[in-house]
């Protein structure tokens, strides 16, 4: 029961670092001298990002609590 709880933390640790690192990406590109469209879908994919980084945040959270309460 540990070890998939454990699993279960790395995964959602794992998908908020990526949705992170997405996202700051995405920012980063934003920044450069593009055209219209391409800054349009930037900004969709910085709102998709910003939903999934908290997202994973939000289901990190609601798995540490369960794990702390064990003894």
């Amino acid at each position: 029961m540990v070890e998939l709880l454990n699993l279960e933390m790395a995964v959602a640790r794992q998908r908020a670092k990526r949705a992170e690192l997405s996202l700051n990406q995405a920012k980063t590109m934003l920044d450069g001298k593009h055209g219209l469209a391409i800054s349009l879908a930037l900004c969709s994919r910085i709102r998709a990002g910003q939903a999934r980084a908290q997202a994973a945040r939000r289901r990190l959270l609601k798995i540490t609590p369960i794990e702390e309460s064990r003894p």
